[in-house]
């Protein structure tokens, strides 16, 4: 059990650092004004991303037929479909999303990004397919060996360009990358059909998950959006570095948490009341270790933000320096919701993320009316974290609603883990009395965490499905 967790940990982690090795990279090479620009190409892949995101990597783990080689063909055409229907959207609204921006400029280069989705919808399913065996090294290596290389692209880039076009093509050498590994560590033949009944089946299961995509969406990027058109590229620049140093460890410790729960979960016969047991054991656990992830991002941001920031970045991203905290608070909030996500999914119920995430697109107009009126960021970030909050709240709501799964075990490590929040936000510059407390809270947390640990020592490990 630590082996695997260790290798998809371990995994996830080399890939997002070496992305956010490239992402520091660039933002040193180029003006702080140009990186704003490149940061708007995460945002316009994901406008279309969201619009087009149906799950087909979970349904291929979660699906009892999951392992059927036609099954899988199926899914891997109709990932084509919507990657070349994503691609075109990019490339025709180019224009308008550039306008909508404020960066006319940069049209040219979403066209260009029109590639990607097309790229990405060629990946082999075979990396997902073989984490329902708990065989997790093809997927992990087609994440570390295309960032690797769009790490090393950087540097011949920045010389020859200089400017926001870095980021471009890196991003566009790690999509043709990231296509050829899977096929490399893939077992079986790369194969396309075009099945309607699975189509429909892929659109039952997706459609939540869609409309979560476009929340999702609103999440990740709403703020940044309203950021970057309101106050202008420079503080967009400074706002999406802060996002992208608190929310690179939460992404790798969430997808860390899926990748390696959700197939067990999945793979437990909930028609006997034994099965129902190991599943409640299961789901509580994955409940617990993400409320410990999320505690251990606001204590290392406490701890080590400031430093880090200021050795890789240097003067020119000082003024992110303030809202560090702020931000791994609203991204550790937002981890949390993970956890409802993972157990909710491995039973089919792939609405309850899109409630939780409703809750906090809710409050993005608020956060514009700041944004016009005052532009204070602390305010934007802040009402962030209420809807993180809200969000939240509703996740575990449905949980206790929609499954058997009781939240009694939940209460301690949550209000431990909100205990934590409160001392980073208090205790900002005291750092022997932050010490003190996170030493004591985090020995609380593992005290409540009950079920994580008897899942530890027991060394538990669901068959194969």
């Amino acid at each position: 059990m630590f082996r695997s967790a260790l290798l998809i940990l371990s995994g996830n982690a080399t890939a997002a650092l070496l992305l956010l090795a490239r992402n520091l990279i660039v933002a040193r090479m180029i003006p702080v004004a140009d990186y704003g620009v490149a940061a708007t190409f995460a945002i316009a892949m994901a406008v279309v991303e969201m619009a087009s995101a149906l799950g087909l990597q979970q349904q291929i783990v979660q699906a009892r037929n999951g392992d059927d080689p036609r099954f899988q063909a199926a899914l891997q055409g109709f990932q084509v479909l919507r990657g070349v229907l994503s691609g075109a959207v990019l490339f025709v609204c180019a224009g308008l999303i550039a306008d909508a921006l404020n960066v006319p400029q940069a049209a040219w280069a979403y066209r260009v990004m029109a590639l990607v989705p097309v790229l990405n919808a060629l990946v082999h399913f075979d990396i997902h397919r073989l984490n329902r065996t708990m065989v997790f090294w093809p997927v992990i290596l087609t994440g570390a060996v295309p960032a690797l290389l769009s790490v090393l692209a950087v540097w011949p880039l920045a010389l020859h360009f200089g400017d926001y076009r870095v980021m471009l093509y890196a991003i566009v050498v790690q999509a043709v990358a990231t296509v050829l590994i899977s096929h490399l560590v893939a077992q079986r033949p790369y194969r396309l059909v075009l099945d309607r009944a699975v189509m429909a089946q892929s659109l039952r299961f997706g459609w939540p998950l869609l409309v979560n995509g476009i929340l999702l969406f609103g999440v990740f990027n709403g703020d940044k959006l309203i950021v970057g058109r309101e106050l202008g590229m420079e503080v967009l620049a400074i706002f999406a570095m802060g996002f992208t140093l608190t929310l690179t460890p939460t992404l790798v410790m969430a997808k860390s948490a899926q990748n390696f729960f959700l197939p067990q979960l999945s793979a437990v016969d909930r028609s006997t009341p034994t099965g129902e047991a190991r599943f409640i054991h299961l789901a509580m656990s994955v409940l617990q270790s993400i409320l410990l992830m999320g505690m251990a991002l606001v204590i290392g941001v406490s701890l080590c933000g400031i430093p880090v920031v200021t050795v890789l970045l240097g003067d020119k991203y000082a003024a992110l320096l303030p809202y560090l905290i702020w931000l791994a608070v609203m991204q550790a909030l937002r981890m949390a919701k993970a956890g409802p996500a993972i157990v909710a999914l491995a039973g089919g119920q792939t609405g309850n993320a899109m409630v939780a995430n409703l809750l906090r697109i809710a409050t993005l107009p608020l956060c514009w009316y700041i944004a016009v009126t005052t532009g204070n960021l602390y305010t934007i970030i802040g009402i962030g974290i209420a809807g993180e909050a809200l969000g939240l709240t509703a996740a575990l709501a449905l949980i206790h609603l929609r499954s058997p799964v009781p939240l009694r075990a939940v209460a301690a490590p949550l209000g431990v883990m909100l205990l934590t929040l409160l001392a980073a936000f208090f205790m900002p510059h005291q750092i022997t009395a932050q010490i003190a407390a996170f030493a004591v809270l985090s020995a609380l947390m593992l005290w409540s965490c009950g079920d994580l640990r008897r899942y530890v020592k027991g060394k538990h490990m669901s068959p194969a499905l």
